[in-house]
């Protein structure tokens, strides 16, 4: 590969896509050259005849050459630029100049709402485990731009429900008798991915960032009237059981437990 990363990949992608175009009008010439031939053949203009073919022949040359420079245009070894971070920090660069904030954690990076995962092997971007082939810096940026206009696909009620009812589960696995106990939110995303490969559908990061949208969307009642609570952790002892998500201000939060509390009866 003969780029060392002096040009980014939006800028080597503008190169290529300028060497495509330049190899369309090469083909357009010959596709030209090719509608005359045909057109002499079909009414017998021989001396035209002649004319095309030699033409044809140039410009077969030229755009020979002109596909074999494009071909030669892209030495961008874009594994190494995905999975060495390069391309995760063009991406922030890039969104900053559209005004949209970006900010990275762990392997993955955060566009409010969405979460998204830079996967080399697929040569894609995962938005929200959506596969999105489409990784032009500048159009990314603007697809979350977008994302971020349209009116939040986040249902607060679903998951304040599924917390519940894994909430439910987790008391009485514990055979407590304790009013409202605080369990780990760790030991309910335990309980919601216990199938094969639920964990890997449904990732902990993913689960921390559903956690902050449904405590930021106020929504904190079920409907049976149970009220939901995150209590912060006291021990020292939790940092593998406490969940972390960047917030849309680009401030970490961290979560720990979960409390349902039911009403008090008149």
């Amino acid at each position: 590969m003969g780029n060392t990363y002096g040009q980014g990949l939006e800028q080597t992608l503008a190169r290529t896509e300028a060497d495509a175009e330049a190899t369309l009008k090469a083909a357009n010439s010959l596709t030209r050259c090719l509608r005359r031939l045909r057109t002499a053949a079909r009414v017998g203009d021989l001396r035209e005849i002649h004319s095309s073919v030699d033409a044809a022949d140039k410009a077969i040359s030229a755009l020979r050459q002109q596909f074999v420079n494009s071909k030669e245009g892209w030495d961008f070894d874009e594994q190494h630029y995905l999975a060495e971070g390069l391309y995760a920090q063009e991406l922030i660069a890039k969104a900053q100049e559209i005004g949209l904030s970006i900010f990275e954690r762990d392997d993955r990076l955060y566009s409010y709402p969405a979460l998204l995962r830079i996967s080399p092997s697929d040569r894609a971007v995962y938005i929200d485990r959506k596969r999105e082939a489409r990784i032009r810096p500048s159009v990314l940026v603007t697809r979350l731009k977008e994302l971020q206009r349209k009116p939040p696909s986040f249902k607060p009620e679903a998951l304040l429900e599924a917390l519940h009812k894994a909430y439910t589960k987790a008391v009485a696995m514990r055979r407590r008798e304790l009013i409202a106990p605080v369990v780990p939110l760790m030991d309910l995303y335990d309980l919601l991915t216990m199938l094969p490969g639920q964990a890997r559908d449904y990732t902990k990061q993913e689960f921390a960032r559903d956690v902050y949208l449904l405590h930021r969307s106020g929504v904190d009642t079920t409907r049976t009237g149970s009220r939901v609570s995150f209590p912060a952790s006291t021990s020292t002892k939790t940092p593998s059981r406490t969940l972390s998500v960047i917030t849309d201000t680009g401030e970490e939060k961290r979560y720990y437990g979960i409390c349902f509390t039911q009403p008090a009866r008149e």
